[in-house]
């Protein structure tokens, strides 16, 4: 009875063993879920899901880096949904988030898997174009300009007419070296976009021209 009692007794304390460590493993995982949530949240824009613009700037500066190493272009567009704000005042606040979720569905698609797109902040986005120089860059962003335009969206059943967007490009080195540099003049270049009529990208002056 005793050498069955103890036998008894040694399984009792592995089941409880084990469930205290299948209890620690669960804990721990749901500690990691927890963590990359967090992180998810904190890099990407909650409406579009695409990156957000402290993402963007912290990419911007690791791709420039690797570009520099491997002696290779790239890309940065800035682009801007053309008189959001009439947009908004015509169809309502809801109609217009439809429509940024509708653009950052099209840059998904659109875009290549190792392109970063980001959400700048309103109607404005960002995107990294990798191993892409100024040439490529605009013939991308003049087919996306296309792109935008044959969008055919409805909000509660209306149709919200046509979309266009304007775009800056600038590429590193032949613009810029720098993360603020190349954002800057990109935003340069969008400004300009919009000021001379919308619907049309603009690419950079190299810096020694």
């Amino acid at each position: 009875m005793r050498k069955s009692s103890g036998r008894d007794d040694f399984r009792k304390s592995r089941q409880q063993l084990a469930l205290s460590a299948a209890s620690q493993i669960a804990l721990s995982l749901a500690s990691l879920q927890m963590r990359e949530t967090l992180r998810e949240q904190s890099i990407r824009d909650p409406l579009t899901h695409l990156f957000n613009r402290r993402f963007l700037q912290e990419s911007l500066e690791r791709e420039l880096q690797l570009a520099s190493r491997k002696n290779q272009a790239i890309s940065v567009l800035f682009l801007d949904l053309d008189h959001f704000k009439r947009f908004n005042d015509t169809f309502g606040h809801d109609a217009g988030d439809m429509v940024l979720q509708s653009l950052a569905d099209l840059f998904r698609n659109f875009f290549r898997a190792t392109d970063i797109c980001c959400r700048y902040g309103g109607e404005e986005f960002a995107i990294i174009m990798p191993e892409s120089n100024a040439q490529d860059a605009a013939v991308r962003a003049n087919a996306l300009r296309s792109e935008v335009k044959a969008l055919q969206l409805q909000y509660k059943r209306q149709t919200v007419g046509t979309l266009t967007v304007s775009i800056g490009v600038a590429a590193f080195p032949e613009h810029g070296s720098s993360a603020e540099d190349l954002l800057e003049i990109a935003d340069q270049c969008l400004y300009k976009s919009k000021t001379s009529g919308r619907d049309m990208v603009t690419v950079a002056t190299p810096q020694n021209a």
